[in-house]
């Protein structure tokens, strides 16, 4: 608006064309992915436990809890990547959706989970191979499909689990800035981006550590913990 402002004071225009496009263009929508409360989450985790598909299905989705991490990144995982004995997958840079990066604290319960799933997979150099052509990555409907097959269609997606737990770890008083560096999130300043990718790392996995029980204790009891109980 202004460029044509400046334009017609130096004669340059006559008029300002933007004018007619006023009200044409509708802002877009923020996207918000189904993803469960606090309170749906523990008859979830029950049905989970109960999944009769796949192994390797119900596994990636309990890594999916576990971890957060946006579904392609796990889709496209490496056994090379991860180092069990020290609980942590380095993620490179090129598979980030933020070109950055990132090391993602495993859980004891995470740990379980990968060393569970070596059992079916660990010949293989992908994490969760294709199920029909193990050379391949696992589909990209597999964990939504699952998650259609529990009951939870249009009630929840993978990245909507990437929602229930940054809402209820906020909800817990965790902090914002470390919760935002485990879901990866861009840095805006791009001097600090540069340098970010470990930042906050002994918070993280006590925060990732408190996750993972809290999973547990959700499960075994049925209920989901109070607010008091945190961790960092």
């Amino acid at each position: 608006m202004q460029v044509f402002a400046y334009a017609i004071f130096t004669k340059r225009a006559d008029r300002n064309p933007a004018v007619d496009l006023r009200g044409a263009l509708k802002p877009s929508k923020k996207k918000h992915h189904a993803h469960l409360s606090a309170k749906e989450l523990p008859e979830f985790l029950q049905k989970l436990e109960t999944y009769d598909g796949q192994i390797q299905t119900k596994l990636a989705v309990k890594m999916l809890l576990l971890t957060f991490v946006r579904t392609s990144e796990l889709r496209y995982a490496l056994w090379e990547e991860i180092d069990l004995d020290k609980g942590e997958w380095r993620i490179p840079a090129e598979r980030m959706k933020m070109r950055d990066p990132h090391i993602v604290p495993l859980s004891r319960q995470a740990v379980d989970v990968l060393r569970e799933l070596q059992k079916f997979t660990g010949h293989w150099p992908r994490v969760f191979p294709n199920q029909h052509k193990p050379a391949g990555y696992m589909s990209e409907n597999t964990v939504l499909y699952a998650l259609y097959r529990l009951g939870y269609h249009s009630r929840l997606t993978g990245h909507g689990i990437r929602g229930t737990a940054s809402t209820i770890l906020n909800e817990h008083g965790f902090t914002p800035d470390v919760i935002e560096r485990q879901l990866a999130h861009a840095e805006r300043n791009g001097v600090r981006r540069a340098y970010n990718h470990a930042e906050y790392l002994p918070e993280r996995r006590k925060m990732m550590q408190w996750w993972g029980d809290y999973l547990d204790s959700a499960v075994a009891e049925g209920k989901v913990l109070p607010f008091e109980q945190r961790a960092v």
